[in-house]
């Protein structure tokens, strides 16, 4: 690969993830509209439309790669997709009782959360880094989500259980993706999180009878661009893309989630919790760089890719 190849790649794969960002910020003002509408569609039918959509869309774009699909990808799916399934509904039912700014920062708590499970599993000690961005995310949390009388509302407390499912999720992945296809692992994923919404939306809630045209566009918009091309965009950004420059970029989804909703939402946001956004940001920041952007630059570049995403999707 030639010097203008690369440098090619490398300016085309930083794009792609800005424009995953953007589009991740614009997916909690769009659930947000979609479950708070006058026609509302229940959250669990939307899950189910957007992880089935999202499982076919894979399949068929990746078809080729199906014929290596065996029982490891499907056990491994099966209990990443069953993750991803409890992150987004406690995520999506805590959106329901809260704004999309809060429920934006509040997911990114997830980052901070990921080298405290690793600890829990693999018996790996958090470094000081983290450490500290977990004291500055907790005093975050506190801004955003403490109230007068020092109790948390319902739709921040469920935001804040769907981050540790997501933790959880990105610690596993870490572990089953080694030496597979980030593809079709994901597509199993998507497949196995859209089978259990079906069977929980089904015994649970009637099927809608009628959507309204913004909710099917809606649904549509957070299945195709959302998911599956933000999937197929950040693959290809990972890979062009130091992680710590990655990290960085990925971890303006809560900021642009917020933007989004005071620009189209008319969202106000007070002091208190402006400061609150800023501090988790900062966790965030530290947790995934090391701030390794205040050392000395090395003589040798930066390892471009990593194993796996730090975070599939929004």
């Amino acid at each position: 690969m030639t010097i203008d190849t690369t440098r090619k790649n490398a300016i085309l794969g930083r794009a792609a993830l800005l424009i995953t960002t953007l589009i991740w910020g614009t997916s909690f003002v769009v659930l947000k509209n979609t479950i708070s509408s006058a026609n509302p569609v229940p959250t669990l039918y939307i899950l189910a439309f957007r992880f089935s959509g999202a499982a076919v869309l894979l399949a068929l774009v990746f078809v080729k790669q199906l014929k290596s699909l065996d029982k490891k990808y499907i056990i491994n799916g099966i209990v990443l997709g069953a993750l991803l399934f409890g992150g987004y509904t406690v995520q999506t039912y805590g959106l329901l009782y809260s704004t999309p700014s809060k429920n934006a920062f509040l997911t990114a708590a997830y980052c901070v959360l990921v080298p405290f499970i690793a600890w829990f599993i693999y018996k790996k000690r958090p470094d000081k880094y983290n450490v500290i961005a977990t004291v500055v995310c907790l005093v975050g949390v506190g801004f955003v989500s403490l109230k007068n009388d020092k109790t948390v509302e319902l739709g921040d407390l469920l935001t804040l259980c769907c981050s540790v499912f997501y933790a959880v999720h990105i610690v596993l992945t870490s572990k089953y993706i080694k030496g597979r296809s980030v593809a079709l692992l994901t597509m199993v994923q998507f497949a196995t999180a859209g089978v259990l919404s079906w069977i929980s939306a089904l015994a649970t809630t009637p099927f809608p009878r009628e959507m309204s045209a913004a909710n099917v566009w809606s649904i549509i918009y957070l299945c195709v661009m959302c998911t599956a091309v933000c999937f197929l965009f950040q693959t290809f950004g990972q890979k062009h893309t130091p992680p710590s420059t990655a990290a960085i970029i990925l971890t303006l989804e809560s900021v642009f989630g917020a933007a989004f909703s005071v620009l189209i939402n008319h969202e106000k946001l007070t002091p208190k919790l402006l400061s609150g956004f800023v501090l988790i940001f900062i966790a965030v920041i530290i947790c995934e760089t090391k701030l390794g952007f205040f050392k000395k630059r090395k003589t040798v570049p930066e390892e471009i890719g990593s194993d796996v995403n730090p975070k599939l999707f929004e």
